[in-house]
């Protein structure tokens, strides 16, 4: 049956900062930037991309034709005129339908907003295709869910666009973490009051929480563990601004204050975590989404290519972080 969307499928993207480690942990402690050509498949995998605005023109599509494990194959968009335009002069589908993207594809690259998402991405899984995910993976609890099960009984790779958690400095980062007990995170832009995702419905819709939020949220969990519980939340609807104190598996604590109607300029976003070996922080800008994105694709490859589905930013991961979504949202 084919599948229709209910809404605009712009573009799904972090308006957020890039995240770099501060000067105690330097870059080259931590892992390498794998380098494209290390991927070693024997094949390229054709991968679809659903949605056509400035996130998949940016790193998606660019991404996919640059590295040698992947082939862009096609485009999907509800919004022909614009999936014409991404594919440009490439040799690519710009496909009718979802059903036509899907027979012609071995993986598909999501784009669109959580709900259109939560739709499509499961039935892509049931039809075989490896995912990769935008971040929330749905609007809801029960969309999250209805895609992680379908990813997990298809067998497929489904990996999640967590952007920062595929650069190396983040990576050093966190390896470099021992002893700590608290922290406290700072998500503040100005994303939503002006520029290329101003205009984003969805975006403006459900506001910071579910845009930048799991970002944030993702890199105080990698940091300080599991979060289980979530002590307190408020928002200031005017301005969008959130303040939520979690509670991790471990008895460690943290802070986030977030919010995207904040004219600061640069962004404010910083990670810091201390404990019994003092204080460290994670902040700034260092690689970019790009080359991020590359790393993504040589992990995803290698799940495809050895029959594996676990990574530390599975659809599981993604699951977990819609959950601490809704006892925020719950708390308020």
């Amino acid at each position: 049956m084919p599948v229709t969307l209910s809404r605009d499928d712009a573009e799904n993207r972090d308006p957020g900062p890039e995240i770099t480690a501060s000067p105690q942990v330097p870059p080259s402690a931590g892992p390498p930037l794998r380098r494209r050509h290390d991927v070693g498949m024997s094949e390229t995998l054709r991968v679809g991309v659903v949605g056509a605005g400035p996130w998949a023109g940016r790193v998606h599509a660019p991404g996919l034709e640059a590295h040698p494990g992947t082939r862009l194959a096609a485009v999907w968009s509800r919004r022909r005129e614009a999936a014409e335009e991404l594919a440009g002069s490439r040799d690519v589908l710009v496909a009718t339908g979802f059903d036509e993207l899907l027979a012609s594809v071995d993986a598909v690259a999501f784009a669109v907003p959580p709900d259109v998402q939560a739709k499509l991405a499961p039935v892509a899984a049931r039809a075989g295709k490896h995912l990769i995910l935008e971040k929330p993976l749905a609007t809801d609890l029960a969309g999250a869910q209805a895609v992680a099960d379908a990813a997990q009984e298809s067998g497929v790779a489904a990996v999640m666009m967590l952007t920062r958690r595929f650069a190396p400095e983040v990576r050093s980062w966190l390896a470099g973490l021992d002893g700590v007990r608290g922290g406290a995170g700072r998500w503040l832009a100005g994303a939503l009051l002006s520029g290329d995702y101003a205009a984003s419905r969805w975006r403006q819709e459900e506001g910071a929480l579910v845009d930048a939020g799991p970002h944030a949220i993702d890199l105080l969990d990698a940091a300080l563990g599991r979060i289980e519980q979530v002590h307190y939340a408020s928002r200031d609807a005017a301005n969008d601004l959130w303040h939520v104190v979690f509670g991790h598996e471990g008895g460690a604590t943290s802070t986030l204050t977030l919010s995207l109607r904040v004219p600061v300029q640069p962004a404010l976003v910083d990670i810091s975590v201390y404990g019994e070996n003092g204080h460290t922080q994670l902040s700034g800008r260092r690689t970019a989404a790009q080359d991020c994105y590359a790393v993504l694709l040589d992990e995803f490859l290698e799940l495809v290519r050895e029959g594996k589905t676990e990574h530390v930013c599975d659809v599981r991961r993604g699951l977990h972080l819609q959950r601490v979504l809704a006892d925020v949202q719950a708390a308020v």
